[in-house]
């Protein structure tokens, strides 16, 4: 039985001192077999880690894609394959659709996001495989945090429905199970269990993204610093989780 609509603010604020595997378990509970971990090839890694051992109890499946955007580091795409591999598990690869990545690269080459922004691009690469992803999809699962970005995520609760892609039809439920977590406690979690993680990591690199959108960060830097680097830093924001915008002014 899926969660109440009408009472998931008072979900959200009931499980936002809990840990992360009681809000997977809660997930999966209520969401098994359509609910999905969007796997980005980064630290949240974690949220397959988690869900596996949760899944394991329940006996509750889940689905885990990825967004291949064409443009991912060499070492992303090792580790998505990793994962794969150490978990056992299927991961299913979402493409940009080609003809609008022609049409896009015919018009204005392969690096038009340094002069005019990053979200023309995104919305191909990333958005729309997304919005196909979770077209089956009655819920799903995010790595999103709120210390990665102050300016868009500091509000993420636990539970949510999705605003962005939710349908008056089917309304879609996200859960953000480590929103409260900081990066250290990703990272105690990953050595702790000895999760498999991206080599990136281990060259500066906090948040990684795609090839040419992502560098590492210096000490003291944020880790959003190492994203889209020319534009203003309070709206870095590709689009998968673009109702974070909504509260900015």
């Amino acid at each position: 039985m899926s969660l109440d609509l009408t009472t998931l603010a008072a979900t959200a604020a009931d499980y936002s001192s809990r840990e992360p595997r009681d809000i997977i378990r809660l997930a999966l509970e209520h969401y098994s077999p359509d609910i999905a971990i969007s796997f980005s090839g980064a630290e949240d890694v974690v949220l397959i880690d988690i869900a596996t051992k949760v899944a394991a109890k329940l006996g509750k499946p889940f689905k885990v894609f990825s967004l291949d955007t064409g443009r991912l580091h060499p070492e992303t795409y090792q580790f998505i394959d990793k994962v794969r591999s150490h978990y056992g598990i299927t991961i299913e690869t979402m493409f940009p659709q080609p003809e609008a990545i022609q049409a896009l690269v015919r018009a204005k080459g392969l690096f038009s996001f340094y002069t005019d922004g990053h979200h023309e691009c995104c919305g191909i690469r990333k958005v729309e495989p997304l919005t196909r992803a979770l077209a089956p999809l009655h819920a799903w699962i995010t790595g999103q945090r709120k210390d990665q970005s102050p300016g868009t995520r500091a509000e993420i609760p636990v539970v949510e429905l999705d605003r962005g892609f939710s349908t008056p039809e089917r309304p879609l439920i996200k859960f953000n199970p480590i929103s409260n977590w900081t990066s250290k406690q990703v990272w105690r979690y990953i050595r702790e269990y000895d999760v498999p993680y991206n080599t990136l990591h281990d060259r500066g690199f906090v948040s990684i993204g795609c090839e040419p959108c992502t560098r590492p960060v210096n000490p003291g830097q944020h880790e959003r610093e190492g994203r889209w680097w020319w534009e203003e830093a309070t709206k870095k924001e590709c689009g998968l989780h673009a109702a974070n915008l909504q509260t900015i002014p």
